[in-house]
C-alpha cells in the first residue's frame, strides 16, 4: 500500500485507487494461511471487484497485476471477462516451474561469471526446484533473492528497488501488519505458490476476452521476458500487447514510475469493439 502511495500517488488524479493486499499478507494475515487456495485468491479477487463495482457504480474496472498477481488477474479475467475494462501485468508470469528453472539456472551462471563458489555450492546443495518439499519459501530465496540483488546492481534500471524500511514502517500498517509481514510472505509462499507449479498460460489460458497489456521491464530476470513473448503469440484476446520499459526490471512500476502512470493513463483511453 505505501509503496503504491509513494511511487503512484499521481494515478489518484485519474482514478480511484484501491491497492489489494492479497489473502495472507499484509493486513490480511491470519492464523490459517496455511489453509489458502488458489482458488481462495479468485474468490477474494471476484468479491473485492463485484464491491468496487457496486461501490463506485462502474460496470467495469481496470485490474493491474504484478509478479504472480499478474496471472491472478488472467484467472480473474478468464472467470469474469465482463468486469474489466482491461488487464495489465507486470512481472509477469506465465509459466512456474520453467520459470523457476530458468531463475536458477541464471543464478548459476551470473554466480559463475563472478566468481561466487559459496552461492553456487548452496544453490546445487538445495538442488534444482520445484523439489523443495516444505521449504520452498528459503530455498527458492537462495536464487530469486540473488537475482534481485543482481538487478539492483544493474546501472541501466533507474530507482532499483522497493524501499522497504520506508513502506513496512508507514502508517498504511500498524505494528501487528509489520510483525507479519515477513510470517505471512513465508507461509504464503510455501503453501500456496507450489499450486501454481501446474500452471502454463500458454496453453490453460490462451483465449482471454478482455484487452490485456504487458508492461515489462527490459532487464527483467526473474520473469524472463522471453516467455511473455511466446504468451503473446498464442493467445486471443481484444487486444494484446506488449509495452516495453528500457529501464527498467522485475518492478517498472517502481523502476520508471513516471512513465508506468503515463502508459496506464493511455491505456483507460483506448476503445475496442
Amino acid at each position: 500500500m505505501a509503496a503504491v502511495r509513494h511511487e503512484l500517488s499521481e494515478l489518484e488524479k485519474h482514478f480511484v485507487v484501491v491497492v489489494w493486499d492479497q489473502p495472507g499478507s499484509g493486513k490480511s494475515y491470519s492464523v490459517g494461511n496455511e489453509n489458502l487456495t488458489v482458488n481462495t485468491y479468485i474468490e477474494d479477487g471476484l468479491a473485492l471487484t463485484e464491491y468496487l463495482r457496486n461501490q463506485f457504480k462502474q460496470e467495469k474496472i481496470y485490474l493491474v497485476g504484478e509478479s504472480w498477481g499478474s496471472t491472478l488477474a488472467i484467472f480473474l479475467a478468464s472467470k469474469s471477462p465482463d468486469y474489466y475494462h482491461a488487464i495489465i501485468g507486470t512481472g509477469q508470469m506465465v509459466d512456474f516451474i520453467e520459470t523457476e528453472n530458468l531463475d536458477y539456472d541464471k543464478a548459476i551462471e551470473i554466480a559463475t561469471e563472478k566468481g561466487d563458489k559459496d552461492k553456487i555450492k548452496k544453490l546445487k546443495e538445495n538442488g534444482r526446484p520445484p523439489y523443495y518439499g516444505s521449504d520452498v519459501t528459503w530455498k527458492s530465496a537462495e536464487y530469486l533473492n540473488y537475482l534481485s540483488s543482481y538487478m539492483s546492481s544493474n546501472p541501466k534500471i533507474q530507482n532499483r528497488g522497493y524501499n522497504t524500511f520506508r513502506d513496512i514502517f508507514s502508517s498504511e500498517y500498524s505494528i501487528i501488519d509489520k510483525i507479519n509481514y515477513l510470517r505471512g510472505i513465508v507461509t504464503t509462499f510455501n503453501h500456496v505458490y507450489p499450486q501454481l507449479y501446474d500452471i502454463d498460460l500458454r496453453t490453460d489460458y490462451s483465449k482471454i476476452n478482455v484487452p490485456i497489456y504487458f508492461f515489462l521491464g527490459r532487464h527483467d530476470i526473474n520473469a524472463p521476458t522471453p516467455l511473455v513473448e511466446d504468451y503473446l503469440n498464442v493467445l486471443e484476446a481484444p487486444h494484446k500487447e506488449i509495452v516495453w520499459f528500457e529501464n527498467s526490471g522485475h518492478s517498472p512500476w517502481i523502476n520508471e514510475s513516471d512513465r508506468f502512470i503515463k502508459e496506464l493513463i493511455f491505456t483507460s483511453k483506448q476503445k475496442y469493439s
